[in-house]
């Protein structure tokens, strides 16, 4: 794992930026999850966590609950027009998290090394 700088991870997934030699490539974020893997913008990566975002209140319907709400599929939308996937809503809620806390390291280190350097 000599290759990546890790920016964040969960029991679902990694993000991370691609390293050549001792350089980090800093301009795409590597998505993992499921056996699939995005190479994002940052533009693309806050469009994706907008989609999650909007597909999350679509389905947050409080009366469907229990094991088959558990178990149900159905597709969200990527940045990548031809490309939807096929996810439960635990799987959901696994790729929010994902997403959510990359941004957020994203964000902070950006405000650490950038905006909020003295």
């Amino acid at each position: 794992m000599n290759d990546i700088e890790q920016i964040y991870r969960n029991d679902f997934g990694i993000s991370f930026y691609w390293k050549e030699g001792n350089e980090v490539i800093s301009d795409k974020i590597q998505l993992l999850f499921k056996q699939m893997g995005f190479y994002f913008s940052v533009e693309e990566l806050n469009e994706f966590h907008d989609i999650i975002e909007d597909c999350v209140t679509d389905h947050s319907d409080k009366n469907t609950q229990g094991l088959k709400h558990a178990f149900d599929k159905f597709l969200l939308r990527t940045p990548y027009v031809a490309i939807d996937l096929e996810i439960s809503s635990n799987e959901l809620s696994s790729i929010k998290d994902l997403v959510d806390g990359s941004l957020f390291r994203l964000n902070l280190n950006e405000y650490i090394y950038g905006s909020g350097m003295n």
